[in-house]
């Protein structure tokens, strides 16, 4: 009489975790933190589980799985504008990518949560107290964003990226964890390649100044050119229509300026867009130089852009690293993680 084959290799039997710990020769208890990621347990044995795994085709069961590890595997990924931005501005999509990046790469999930307007915060908040992500990753924050107070009413560990208003700009962290670039000191370096290439009428196109990035780059400026003619500054909205308008502002109050730096490669481009209608060369009439060195954009435009490089994606890497650090601490161990502020670096190509 044929051999009959065991349960769980019988086609549509799924196999059970004390299939697996049977399989392996260990307790129940012993292949749950092996499965679960857990620790103590002797490498010979965790070899053995994951060889029984393999061979049965194990697949842990998800609610299972967070009843053992109290963690649901997944992460929200939470932007604080609105979905034609997000979706026009190369930022976001390469500091996702990165951000997914890290999340795949520790098997957690990755959850977009857009906010279009203030109602979609109500939302938001009972999607983040319903349990439904361990942690929250959130960006492009504005001065009155109620985002804060959500997660800390929530009790959700998150991470920011870029530096929210009520942080320092330097020492401590003030209670909360981020990850930003050196935006104040990539803008005085932009300034000052522009003194170096002679110009000395140089204006600048701020984003919106709710935004600390943006207070930081025209803070940079400042740094500068101490007694610069308020006059040579207008405020845009890091979008590339913005940037025109902003251009064509400052060209009806400071015709004779002769540079001009941006705070972000969109702005700039709209910027570029305004000069070449006016009849003024770039770099020959106004020298231009962006921030970002977004990708599709810098490089493509015409002249390429003089731009301050960020590391955008690295930036979303090193966001999701701090949060997962965190969640890896035992639930009462979990301290704020140091912020990290990365360097920048200027991008010299044929706009100055």
């Amino acid at each position: 009489m044929p051999e009959q084959p065991a349960p769980e290799q019988l086609p549509g039997h799924r196999p059970t975790l004390e299939a697996v710990a049977e399989r392996a020769g260990v307790s129940r208890a012993t292949a749950s933190r092996v499965v679960n990621g857990g620790d103590g347990v002797r490498a010979h044995l965790v070899e053995k589980v994951r060889e029984a795994v393999q061979e049965l085709g194990y697949v842990p069961n998800p609610a299972a799985r967070t009843l053992v590890t109290r963690r649901t595997g997944a992460v929200a990924v939470i932007i604080a504008e609105p979905e034609i931005r997000i979706f026009s501005d190369p930022f976001f999509s390469r500091q996702i990518r990165g951000i997914s990046k890290e999340l795949t790469a520790h098997d957690t999930q990755l959850v977009l949560l857009l906010v279009e307007d203030r109602g979609d915060y109500d939302r938001i908040e009972r999607y983040l107290a319903g349990g439904h992500v361990d942690g929250a990753l959130a960006f492009s924050l504005h001065t009155d964003d109620p985002l804060p107070a959500i997660t800390r009413r929530v009790g959700m560990p998150t991470v920011y990226g870029g530096r929210p208003g009520w942080a320092p700009v330097s020492g401590g962290h003030g209670g909360v964890a981020y990850v930003d670039a050196d935006n104040r000191g990539g803008a005085r370096e932009a300034v000052r390649h522009l003194l170096d290439r002679g110009r000395r009428r140089i204006a600048h196109i701020a984003g919106p100044l709710d935004q600390t990035s943006a207070v930081d780059r025209l803070d940079g400026y400042r740094d500068v050119l101490l007694d610069a003619d308020p006059a040579l500054i207008a405020e845009g909205d890091f979008t590339a229509a913005g940037g025109a308008q902003a251009m064509a502002g400052l060209l009806e109050r400071c015709p004779d300026l002769d540079a001009v730096f941006a705070a972000n490669d969109l702005m700039a481009t709209g910027a570029l867009r305004v000069l070449r209608e006016r009849g003024l060369a770039v770099p020959g009439d106004v020298a231009l130089v962006g921030f970002d060195d977004a990708e599709l954009v810098a490089e493509t435009a015409d002249p390429p852009l003089t731009t301050v490089r960020q590391e955008i994606e690295g930036m979303g890497r090193l966001m999701a690293q701090l949060l997962l650090r965190t969640l890896d601490r035992t639930q009462g161990d979990r301290a704020v993680p140091a912020s990290v502020v990365t360097p920048t670096a200027l991008v010299r190509r044929a706009s100055t």
